[in-house]
């Protein structure tokens, strides 16, 4: 199988390392000194147990046009950046190709394949323009919930930190031949890629806690287990939560754990800085709108009040503006 992986960092340097040492044909697309490395050196992969693998059979390039058409693109870049790449992701499409959407937060295509009076709303906290979704045709999207955390510990070189699960599901909940082959092939490669009939409540899950615990990072600062143990913090996760977790629930979403199995689930990560944190240190734009903007606007579509989103909102968006001015 053919696959391309375009964001190759952390997380697609992570599936792209563990695919090629399947029989998968893997290319990976990057820039910069990721780059070189990756097409000097190879793709070093550093595991949970201490061993490091250097996988030298994948093809690295910055170049999409020059890549072909393949049976699987998983795109594995942060949100903010896919409407910047969607425009040239059709040269990789063959008649029956895949797209994998491995993004944090609100997807693009949450109400598309659904039934309700929002089938057709476009969310425009992700795509205000339809960029993504006019270059992305929904027949083609695979959804896909991530847990694995992973980092790039240097040029060419991902460390994974933890956990091994990928979780798939078709947008109408059916169990397709094609997904089922999908995770065939992911599982083959190591990753538990368990394929869901209801991808949306899982992706709700993990939405829940990153849409609280991450922007309060950014502003404070702080790790998960900061953030949980000090009351004040555990208190505004909590309110923010509670918001989201009724806005879900009107769109028909079930939870399989509690709110405070959520919060204490975060606080035994430890002392984890998160990923917008990372970004905020780092200067870089964050994934707010996805993760914390999205669920403000589907509050305002369901009439659900969101004082706390918002407030939190607010404040991280000024906070990258001042840092990216």
């Amino acid at each position: 199988m053919k696959i391309c992986i375009v964001g190759a960092g952390a997380i697609g340097g992570y599936i792209g390392a563990k695919l090629a040492q399947s029989d998968a044909q893997v290319t990976l697309i990057a820039r910069g000194a990721h780059l070189e490395a990756l097409q000097t050196q190879g793709l070093k992969l550093l595991t949970t147990d201490g061993s490091e693998v250097l996988i030298k059979n994948v093809v690295a390039t910055q170049d999409i046009q020059a890549v072909g058409p393949q049976d699987v693109v998983i795109v594995a870049l942060k949100a903010q950046s896919v409407a910047n790449i969607a425009p040239v992701l059709p040269v990789l499409y063959g008649p029956e190709t895949m797209v994998v959407t491995a993004q944090n937060g609100v997807p693009w295509w949450y109400f598309r394949k659904q039934d309700g009076p929002y089938e057709n709303q476009r969310i425009q906290a992700i795509d205000p323009d339809g960029v993504i979704e006019a270059h992305i045709p929904v027949d083609r999207v695979i959804g896909c919930v991530v847990y694995p955390a992973a980092e790039l510990a240097a040029p060419g070189v991902v460390r994974h930190l933890e956990g091994d699960r990928f979780s798939l599901g078709e947008l109408d909940g059916t169990k397709t031949e094609r997904i089922q082959q999908l995770s065939k092939v992911l599982r083959k490669a190591g990753i538990k890629a368990l394929v869901r009939t209801q991808i949306r409540n899982e992706l709700w899950v993990k939405l829940w806690g990153n849409l609280a615990f991450n922007p309060i990072s950014a502003i404070t600062r702080a790790t998960l287990e900061q953030i949980c143990q000090y009351p004040l913090t555990r208190s505004l996760a909590r309110n923010m939560m509670l918001e989201a977790q009724a806005i879900a629930e009107k769109l028909g979403v079930e939870f399989g754990v509690t709110l405070e199995q959520r919060i204490d689930g975060a606080e035994k990560v430890g002392a984890h800085k998160t990923s917008m944190l990372q970004d905020i240190e780092l200067g870089r734009p964050t994934e707010v709108d996805a993760l914390v903007g999205a669920v403000a606007e589907l509050g305002r579509l369901t009439n659900t009040p969101t004082p706390h989103i918002d407030a939190v909102y607010a404040s991280v968006k000024l906070l990258e503006r001042s840092l990216l001015a």
